[in-house]
This record gives structure tokens, sequence and C-alpha cells, in this order.
């Protein structure tokens, strides 16, 4: 068993950029991400509360508020040396890991189309082959299903889906994510769903930074030789939307890894995002079109007939490119006995699959989001993700809560 992790790929002696560029992609099986700032089941957090998202001015400068200024401080980081370059610097003392630290200012043009394309390998990386313990309740594993591309264009077949970037100490990496309701904005949601890992490492490490999520990327699924020409707008049409705030569960910072799936019934990460170009007066949901909403009571397992995961995968045979969907009758994966049952389907879908919305008919009998990719064997047989609940909806309305005045 294995997480799906974040891989790099090199690309060296390349006339056309001076600067090293070792992207990495959630590799493959195991589809391992949480992002966000940590807090308690249905806490608002107000002593982390930002009195102003932390973004870009019209002059370029970064806004940022002071309570969170001074936190950064303690660690040596100044915002302006920041923005020109020191967030490679990836010393454990300025690894922030702290909710209450994250910040992830906007670096207007740093995902530029070869940034965004180059995320596209996942290497084989060996975990813990056994991750389902004896206690609990596992149904059989499923057989695999072999996943299907999205028709094109996406955005017509799978408006709320895209991909979600960041930088990691190992290079570039991508996930995938969702939109999402925003009950504090009716129509107007600014909410991205993820998986934990895509957003932060877990218990070794801290939160990953210029997270950015493309929704339809690359919308018409132009193949990797013609996106070596793509301009910025074919690959992402409905812009890039850099992550003002993210919030993740207490137990992925705490028990989170990068290997036998700890941490992941606990899985999910909620983003509140801006435009990299300023405020255009629409909301990413009025931009794409849609979100979906969640649901933190979604029918028990011999209750749903089918469920739908989308994602990005990028560890072969995939290239990270194009979008793909798996259609399997859910079965059930217990880890502990400690911790929630997880939902699992058979599919094939690799690492950049990580963080991908699964959908099935909610408690109205309409589509909503009710789980994300988090983990799968290293064989790619099957994928399982948290089943929702107190936690994740802990996450989901203190990030709303955060911004419902603005």
């Amino acid at each position: 068993m294995r997480l799906i992790r974040p891989v790099l790929t090199a690309r060296q002696g390349s006339a056309r950029r001076t600067r090293s560029s070792v992207l990495a992609v959630a590799a493959v099986t195991a589809v391992l991400a949480l992002t966000a700032t940590a807090c308690g089941p249905g806490e608002d957090n107000a002593s982390d509360k930002p009195s102003s998202p932390v973004g870009q001015s019209s002059d370029g400068k970064i806004t940022i508020p002071d309570d969170l200024k001074d936190r950064l401080k303690e660690h040596g980081i100044d915002l302006d040396q920041w923005k020109n370059g020191e967030w490679k610097n990836w010393d454990k003392d300025k690894w922030l890991r702290e909710a209450k630290d994250f910040v992830n200012p906007i670096i207007e043009g740093l995902w530029d189309p070869d940034r965004m394309r180059d995320a596209d390998k996942s290497p084989e990386k060996p975990v813990d082959n056994d991750i389902s313990g004896d206690v609990g309740v596992t149904d059989p594993t499923p057989e695999p299903v072999q996943a299907a591309g999205v028709p094109t264009p996406y955005h017509a077949n799978a408006a709320e889906s895209g991909k979600l970037l960041f930088d990691s100490p190992e290079g570039s990496m991508v996930c995938s994510a969702t939109v999402v309701k925003d009950p504090a904005h009716p129509g107007k949601s600014n909410l991205v769903w993820t998986a934990g890992h895509c957003v932060h490492a877990g218990k070794k490490g801290g939160w990953y930074r210029n997270i950015a999520f493309v929704p339809s990327y690359n919308n018409n699924g132009l193949s990797t030789a013609e996106l070596q020409k793509a301009t910025k707008q074919e690959i992402a049409p409905y812009g890039v939307w850099w992550g003002q705030w993210a919030q993740t569960s207490d137990q992925w910072i705490s028990q989170g890894s990068s290997v036998g799936g700890q941490g992941a019934p606990y899985d999910f990460a909620v983003l509140h995002v801006t435009p990299e170009k300023g405020s255009t007066g629409k909301s990413l949901e009025e931009t794409v079109g849609s979100a979906l909403p969640v649901d933190f009571n979604a029918p028990a397992v011999p209750k749903i007939d089918s469920m739908t995961a989308t994602g990005f995968p990028a560890a072969p045979p995939y290239d990270g490119q194009k979008a793909f969907q798996c259609a399997d009758k859910p079965g059930r994966l217990s880890l502990t006995a400690q911790d929630p049952t997880m939902y699992r389907i058979g599919c094939t879908m690799t690492g950049g699959a990580s963080g991908g919305g699964w959908v099935a008919a909610g408690q109205d009998g309409k589509p909503a989001l009710v789980s994300n990719t988090s983990i799968g064997p290293v064989t790619a047989g099957w994928l399982a993700g948290p089943r929702f609940g107190k936690e994740a909806k802990g996450v989901y309305e203190s990030v709303s809560k955060k911004y419902a005045g603005q």
C-alpha cells in the first residue's frame, strides 16, 4: 500500500529555463493529500482568524495581517523576501507547521505553462503493503475499474474539477481538487476541497507552498506534445486561483504519513481561493458556473449504488495532463478500530488523482461531494477515501466562517 505522493520531474539543460525545475506529482497508488489549518470539529478558531486575507495588492505588495506577520517573524520569515524566492528555503525552522502559521502570498506568473505542464510524473515509492487491519469492517478487495477519460471540453462535463499545484521540499507537485459550495456565500463560493496531504506534509512536516487551483485544467484535452506550445489560456482557461487560507484536520497534522495509510480517514482539506490577477468581481463558482454541495451525512455503503471519482492521474500509464473518472459501487475499508471506516472503489487512477472529488447521490437524491481520493495500492487497482463526518464538517464550516463577512 502506498500514498499517492507528488513526484519530481527534472528538466535538465533546458535553454528556456534558468531555474531548476524539479516538479512532482502525487505518486502512484495511495492518493494522500492533506492541507489546511487544523481545528477541531465546529471550531471557528477565532484567534487564528486573519483580519484580512493574505494576498497581493494592486501595486504588487504583499498584504498580510499584523498578527500573522508577527508569527512569521518568529520563524525568521520576511514576506518580501519570501516572494522573491525565500519560499524555497525548507529549513526545518522555516517549514511552517502549525495551523495559525499558514501563509501563501500570490507570486504572479510562478505557475507558468511550463511549470504546470511538467508536473506529470510519479515514480514508484514503496510503502507499507498492509494498511487494512483485522478490526472494523473491511469488504473484499474490489475488482479494478478502468479509468475512463472525461469527455472534452472538461468544463461541460466536470466543471467543478481541476488541478491543485503546490511546492514542496522535493519540488513542485500536483493533486486534484473540487469547487464546493459556501454556505456563507450562496452562489458565490471561493471554496475548494482536496486531500489533506496535498496541502500539509503531516506529522513529519508542515504546510506546502505556492498552493494554487486550476479549474478545468487543459480543458480541451490537448496531448502532451500539443501542450508544449499551448498558451496559459489554453492550459488554464478559467484562471489560476491561489489559496488564501487552508485548513485540514488536527488528525492529519498529528498523524498523517506518506506511507502505511496513517491519518487517511481524516485526509481532507478546504481552501479559500482568490484569482491570481486580482479581483474581477466574480467568485470561483460564478467563473466556472458550478459548485458541488458537500454531504456530511452520506448514505451508508449498502445504500449507495455508485460513486464517481474524478482526477488528473499523473503516474504511469498516465501523464497528468488529462482528466479521468472511475464509477463503481463502493465497499468499506477499515484501517484501525479507532478510526472511521473509509469508502473504497475499484479504480486504475494513479498519483495526481489525490484529492479529487467523489460524487454520489446525497440525502436529497442530487449529486454531492461525499469523499476525496486519499490512498490506494501500489498496483493501482483501487482507491479509498475518507467518509465525511463531524471533523470534515468542522473544517469546512471554519473556513466558510472565516470569510463570511468579506
